[in-house]
């Protein structure tokens, strides 16, 4: 695929269990062993620190930040976004001035992510809230969010069919805070559904939009990769618009 560099996100939360957890400092380690080649992100579950809304959370990040991480996540407690221990581990982020990657669950007790209704209200109100964090909103009930929400079917998969702009549009349009991670088969589906809507989606948002393969698997097909250079070689998006979303908008986030 020719990727020059990786953004390297630990898990973290009980809810990805069982599965292969990574501490902070195991990701701060492979950055140090491969120059040049990654990008750590932290994570810190919002129930750290005593599962309390006051947790001196700000204070782990910033010793986070110190180190040398450039963002976290990927975010995946199973709680509201409003809930007062998921706005702390927010408001902590962004007096770190981390970006911040979180995974959306369609509803609550189910797996893992964060968890909002349709429409995303209290991603909203976080956006508000929080005006300079950062935020890659990622997963299939995110992307579902492209286009309206027909039932709550749209929400656990891979809606198909012509988008009808829904909440993600909206909000990307309202909040400059808000960028979106197309990486995995969510943020895919939601381009490859609706091409005549995805090249206005793309030309629209070039500067909010980040390419990613969501985990490190060299021998997992990457749809994204072979639907973007169509619509380059097809002229679909410019250049420019390739660019953006191939690599430069990661690189200027990154940059702080």
């Amino acid at each position: 695929l020719g990727i020059e560099k990786a953004v390297l996100l630990p898990l973290v939360n009980p809810e990805n269990s069982p599965g292969i957890y990574q501490s902070n400092e195991e990701i701060l380690q492979i950055t140090r062993d491969f120059p040049g080649r990654f990008v750590p992100f932290c994570n810190v579950d919002p129930r750290a620190g005593g599962n309390h809304w006051q947790a001196p959370l700000s204070k782990i990040l910033s010793c986070y930040r110190q180190a040398g991480f450039l963002g976290l996540g990927e975010v995946c407690a199973n709680l509201q976004f409003l809930d007062a221990r998921v706005q702390n581990l927010f408001a902590a982020a962004e007096e770190n001035n981390f970006l911040l990657t979180f995974h959306i669950s369609p509803c609550q007790n189910y797996s893992y992510g964060l968890v909002d209704d349709s429409g995303l209200p209290q991603l909203e109100e976080s956006l508000q809230r929080f005006p300079k964090l950062r935020f890659l909103g990622h997963s299939q009930a995110f992307w579902a969010e492209i286009s309206t929400i027909r039932s709550i079917d749209d929400r656990f998969g891979y809606p198909t069919g012509p988008v009808n702009e829904g909440a993600v549009p909206r909000l990307l349009r309202q909040y400059p805070n808000l960028h979106g991670d197309l990486s995995a088969g969510s943020g895919c589906n939601a381009l490859t559904r609706d091409r005549d809507y995805a090249v206005k989606f793309l030309t629209e948002f070039q500067d909010r939009l980040l390419f990613g393969t969501d985990i490190c698997a060299p021998g997992t097909p990457t749809p994204l990769v072979d639907f973007l250079l169509e619509l380059r070689t097809a002229g679909a998006i410019s250049e420019v618009v390739f660019q953006k979303v191939a690599r430069g908008n990661a690189e200027r986030l990154l940059a702080g």
